[in-house]
């Protein structure tokens, strides 16, 4: 079956239980041998896959990985204690667009049209409609697949006025009340089905982003015929965000994690009645802004509203596994929890609190810097993966599409995950040598990094993202770049660029390489 024949199929009505969940699983590369697990995992015996992908949540924040933690993650502490983490797991970007790009393909996203920033609410998708995705790859394997939650890659949007086009830079007026965004919500979008998921429930981006509303298999269980005036952070405290615009009559923003996780769970539990493996997809709204803890949980940290909000993500986990046992999955079941980036957590956050969301590690989410990239990433397999498990494999998020090819014991497409690598035997402790080559990583300004072995290599000055200054020119005859050796330095304080002629010029071929 082709990828042109395949996106008219996923078009098809599926049933309304089903929903979409991002929790995480590990990535199978077509770069890397694939020692498989295939005489285990036979068609009857393939796991189920949950993928749960946290928005801006740091490694700091686990207090499982972080023994200083402001906030305690039970659930996720669980997760660790009966299966894997990893010690040096990274985004392939250091913000939201770009990483799901990654996560979802296999490659790193600047190779497609977005060099640097992320989408908005009204863009046109992001993949590319002849992609191989991680759900057409499983799909084609004979997987239920799914995605639930925030999508933030772009939607098909149809124009009222065809003769003019949809208002996607136009952001005063769009965020004006009474606006004309010239989008026909009324009809179906380009979104996660079409891109081989068969039931999808999002929010168009991020929480805090317009359009606010919902679509079921791309379509709005409600139209944005309302209007919100927004929140100010100034005016509404730290965190407490989200832009003016359309918004569906009854969109709740302090209600969406928890509708998110019914919706997921409930999938989940109908998955009992089917005799194929599915695979659930579960990109979380937390804890980006709009920073919004339930009373649930409200109080609950020693890191603020965010700690509190990073509460109800660890709940959220526990909502998950308590599903699978009720359906009878959890001990076939591959659950993975990690974050598209770090976390927003500033200096000014640092100074009120003394939790460290990213850790010991340089910067926060957009920097090219450590904090930026770094990522939790944990996973549980029961009988696959020992319990209790480290690994110091150097992990990207691109390498989900790749260990799915391992775990189900067949080949990818030809051309499909360029940057993505089998990791499955760093899962079970197989592994003997490093799997990845290198490296490549990106902040929200475009800034380049490489990574090899212990040295990273950054071919720009500054953050490249929100920490300040983030560009620098460099000065009286001064290199425009940084080597660090993570191993010795892991929090980039001592740049030995000068010091090391060779390897910065092994680093700076492979990277134009990859570029190439």
């Amino acid at each position: 079956m082709t990828l042109v024949n395949r996106k008219y199929i996923f078009l098809r009505p599926w049933p309304v239980f089903i929903a979409c969940l991002s929790m995480v699983i590990v990535s199978c590369g077509s770069n890397a041998s694939k020692k498989s697990l295939e005489e285990e995992n036979t068609e009857d015996n393939r796991p189920n896959i949950v993928y749960i992908l946290a928005d801006d949540m740091g490694y700091g924040d686990l207090s499982s990985l972080n023994a200083n933690s402001g906030i305690q993650t039970p659930f996720m502490d669980k997760i660790v204690d009966e299966g894997i983490h990893f010690t040096d797991a990274h985004s392939n970007s250091a913000v939201c667009t770009p990483t799901r790009y990654g996560i979802l393909t296999g490659r790193y996203a600047w190779r497609s049209r977005l060099k640097e920033g992320v989408l908005w609410g009204y863009d046109p998708p992001l993949i590319e409609s002849d992609r191989t995705t991680v759900a057409f790859f499983l799909q084609d394997n004979g997987y239920n697949t799914a995605c639930i939650g925030k999508w933030h890659l772009g939607l098909g949007w149809q124009a009222k006025n065809l003769d003019k086009p949809i208002a996607k830079y136009e952001w005063d007026k769009v965020f004006e009340e009474g606006a004309d965004s010239n989008v026909d919500f009324g009809k179906m979008v380009s979104g996660p089905n079409t891109l081989g998921f068969n039931y999808s429930y999002i929010i168009p981006a991020s929480l805090d982003m317009t359009p606010y509303l919902y679509l079921e298999n791309e379509k709005a269980t409600e139209l944005p015929t309302a209007y919100t005036k927004g929140k100010s952070q100034a005016k509404d405290g730290r965190g407490v965000f989200w832009r003016p615009g359309e918004v569906a009559p009854n969109f709740d923003f302090n209600k969406v994690m928890d509708h998110l996780t019914f919706k997921a769970t409930n999938y989940i539990t109908e998955q009992k009645k089917s005799k194929e493996p599915f695979f659930l997809y579960f990109p979380l709204t937390a804890p980006h802004t709009p920073w919004l803890p339930t009373e649930e949980v409200n109080g609950k940290s020693n890191a603020g509203r965010y700690g509190d909000f990073v509460s109800l993500v660890d709940n959220t986990v526990g909502a998950i596994l308590q599903a699978l046992e009720e359906s009878g999955k959890a001990e076939n079941t591959l659950i993975i929890v990690t974050s598209d980036n770090g976390s927003n957590w500033t200096e000014e956050d640092k100074a009120e609190f003394e939790h460290r969301a990213n850790y010991i590690y340089r910067g926060q989410k957009a920097d090219i810097y450590e904090g930026g990239h770094r990522i939790p990433f944990i996973a549980r397999w029961p009988g696959k993966i020992k319990p209790g498990s480290v690994s110091d494999q150097v992990l990207c998020t691109t390498d989900l599409l790749a260990t799915l090819s391992g775990i189900v014991g067949k080949d990818l497409p030809k051309g499909a995950g360029e940057d993505s690598y089998n990791m499955l035997p760093a899962f079970t402790g197989k592994a003997q040598e490093p799997i990845r080559d290198f490296t490549v990583h990106h902040s929200l300004n475009g800034f380049f990094a490489i990574r090899k072995g212990d040295w990273k290599l950054t071919t720009s000055l500054g953050s490249g993202g929100f920490t300040k200054p983030d560009e620098i020119v460099a000065e009286g005859g001064q290199p425009n770049a940084t080597l660090y050796n993570l191993r010795e330095d892991p929090k980039e304080t001592n740049n030995v660029y000068g010091e090391h002629p060779d390897v910065v010029a092994e680093l700076l071929t492979l990277l134009d390489d990859a570029k190439k």
